[in-house]
């Protein structure tokens, strides 16, 4: 309904403190702009002349991929449409985006990360965090992992950007 009723569409998906899922949604359903935490934002530049550009290249719906930790995502969409009088819907799609049904791969990889950390405790290895890092399952000491942050791909922020039209 977007593409037939010419709306923008501002979508939130959960990243408090980190926009890793933004980017990947943002990427998978071509998005027009992406707001994650970790990247500045000049609202006129990154949306609204985006939007304007694309509208006079013919191109009247738009899809626009807010981290929850951006800021207030109805007040993102009130803007658009004040800025550009286009119709805006939002969605909030909250923990909802956690469900669906699993993929083979889900499936399999929920067994190999289940036997080995059934391994681990059967030799005495307890308080770690099992893992799939650099293509093989390992495990990390649970302090370890806590303490981790692991820093965002801005070569796919990138590519998202690129590729949104």
């Amino acid at each position: 309904t977007m593409q037939s009723h010419e709306r923008c569409s501002v979508v939130e998906v959960m990243g408090r403190g980190a926009g890793h899922l933004a980017v990947y949604v943002g990427l998978a359903v071509g998005a027009s702009a992406i707001l994650i935490p970790e990247q500045k934002f000049d609202f006129e530049k990154d949306i609204i002349e985006k939007i304007r550009e694309n509208q006079c290249n013919n191109k009247h719906h738009f899809l626009v991929i807010v981290a929850e930790g951006v800021g207030r995502t109805t007040e993102i969409a009130e803007r658009i449409k004040r800025q550009t009088g286009m119709e805006t819907r939002v969605t909030i799609i909250g923990h909802v985006q956690r469900g669906g049904t699993p993929s083979v791969r889900d499936r399999v990889m929920a067994s190999r990360l289940g036997h080995y950390a059934v391994m681990r405790l059967l030799e005495g290895i307890s308080n770690i965090v099992v893992a799939y890092r650099d293509s093989r399952i390992c495990h990390i000491p649970i302090k370890e992992a806590i303490e981790m942050n692991k820093e965002l791909d801005f070569y796919m922020y990138k590519v998202s950007k690129d590729m949104g039209i």
